[in-house]
């Protein structure tokens, strides 16, 4: 039998980045709609604008003043030594970012609004090196996150980062670009055999004259727009790129990949074709309302099946995310994060190309389970690890070249780079840990250990295998041991 502490943990590592420490005792009082109402709670605030780019400027342009003249910055970044200047900043600057939104992600009480943006990062997959114009898509993302899709799409392709990275900035009449159009419907919304390629080359020529300015502004070019009549999915009509998102929403295609796309990540890779045609009736009647989709999901029956809970491989960013929620820690060097990253195979803002990070089995081969198992033990011990450089430096986010320069500039690194191998120097909180288990009897400790940190049925990992690596000298000691070593399995990659 599955028990309601299980299915509460299930909830809050599909519609969150897994429990934390202090919500270790309420899971096994509350319901899951109490606990999915309290969730939808915490996260419908709007979110904080995650900045990281407001002194780039310094020492670039003299004069800026406290208002920054962008035509003035406009025309200094035309001398190349200050635009791989920019430049140089601008990938350090998302460098930041990137740890900025995990610290959000792993301390938020807005688990769901960041889980959903997470999905929405890989599902509006962009890689841009311009900080601005990146955090200004991840600002729209996070906004939208849980509200109207429609919103949430007009939102990323009017984004400069999207525009740029989709090559619309080069989308003129005289001379159509076809890839901004292709992937819109590919991978946003309707997928791949759903149209044809007369649809792409009416839908390009409609997005004639998407633009943006150097502020990262939406920009109509109203004299690079074909204004001529265009048919697509059957349709005819001078049609704006507004009016081919439209059309495109009309489309239940859209609802139905959408739909899919979202219960392959929050609920299982296996699709149930009966509740994903069920999901999919109402998202699209109710307008693309993704919280009505989301609430629909985590309020079912099937939800909460044994089919469901524990199947999930963690991405890394959620295996990574996970940890650290549920033991309370500082890490001297955050950027030791951005190395983890790399070598799991997924680093924020990097998405190895259009389509995203593929997921599922993909995240696991030799060695990266190899350095998934040993990551808690790495952690406890402030061990040494290696990690293996990959081959494309465009998605390793510049660490290639930059990580001897890195821990040059930071005396305080001791995550030092000798031979590709690191240290992470946590302190771990674990205190706070044992405290939420205080009352738990010492002769039940492993087995509700067992409980919080794997998903799996009880008792399926086997007790002698955890004692193996437990120290029973303390009471804290006992409690550090076990933890490790059940994060050390198998098993814990599962969620």
């Amino acid at each position: 039998m599955i028990t309601n502490q299980t299915k509460n943990q299930h909830l809050f590592w599909r519609a969150g980045f897994g429990p934390a420490a202090e919500d270790i005792q309420k899971f096994s009082i509350l319901s899951n709609k109490q606990l999915y109402a309290a969730i939808v709670n915490a996260s419908a605030a709007k979110p904080v604008y995650i900045d990281v780019a407001k002194n780039i400027y310094d020492g670039l342009v003299k004069g800026i003043g406290s208002v920054i003249n962008m035509e003035e910055v406009r025309k200094e970044l035309q001398d190349n030594n200050k635009r791989q200047q920019f430049q140089k900043r601008s990938r350090e600057a998302i460098k930041s970012l990137n740890i900025q939104w995990l610290d959000e992600m792993v301390n938020t009480n807005a688990q769901l609004r960041e889980k959903m943006a997470f999905f929405w990062h890989g599902h509006f997959a962009c890689r841009n090196l311009n900080i601005f114009f990146q955090q200004l898509l991840l600002d729209d993302i996070r906004n939208n996150a849980l509200g109207s899709f429609k919103n949430l799409l007009t939102s990323v392709s009017k984004s400069a980062a999207m525009l740029a990275f989709l090559n619309n900035q080069q989308n003129k009449k005289q001379s159509p670009n076809e890839n901004f159009a292709r992937e819109v419907m590919e991978l946003f919304t309707m997928g791949r055999g759903n149209y044809t390629e007369k649809d792409v080359k009416e839908a390009a020529r409609a997005f004639t004259g998407w633009g943006f300015d150097i502020t990262g502004e939406f920009v109509f070019r109203k004299f690079q727009h074909d204004s001529g009549s265009k048919t697509f999915l059957g349709k005819t009509g001078n049609f704006t790129g507004d009016d081919i998102i439209e059309i495109l929403l009309e489309q239940k295609q859209t609802a139905n990949y959408i739909t899919r796309k979202v219960y392959r990540f929050f609920v299982n890779e296996n699709v149930d074709t009966e509740n994903v045609q069920w999901l999919s009736k109402r998202f699209y009647e109710s307008g693309y309302d993704i919280s009505g989709l989301m609430s629909d999901i985590f309020t079912s029956k099937w939800f909460f099946e044994e089919k469901n809970i524990g199947k999930k491989i963690k991405s890394p960013i959620e295996l990574i995310a996970g940890i650290r929620r549920l033991l309370p820690m500082d890490l001297e060097n955050d950027e030791v994060q951005l190395l983890m990253q790399r070598t799991l195979g997924q680093i924020l803002f990097y998405p190895p190309n259009v389509a995203g990070w593929p997921g599922g089995s993909n995240w696991i081969d030799s060695s990266s389970l190899m350095l998934r198992m040993r990551l808690p033990q790495l952690i406890k011990e402030n061990e040494v690890f290696a990690i293996t450089p990959k081959t494309d430096d465009d998605q390793q986010m510049g660490m290639k070249d930059e990580t001897k320069e890195m821990v040059r500039k930071k005396a305080d690194m001791k995550a030092m780079r000798q031979n590709d191998r690191f240290r992470i120097n946590a302190d771990v909180k674990w205190e706070q840990f044992a405290e939420q288990l205080k009352d738990v009897p010492r002769e039940n400790l492993a087995d509700v250990l067992e409980s919080v940190v794997l998903q799996t049925k009880p008792g399926s990992l086997g007790e002698a295998a955890v004692q193996k690596m437990a120290d029973a000298s303390s009471r804290a000691k006992y409690i550090e041991t076990v933890t490790i070593a059940l994060m050390s399995t198998p098993e814990y990659q599962l969620c």
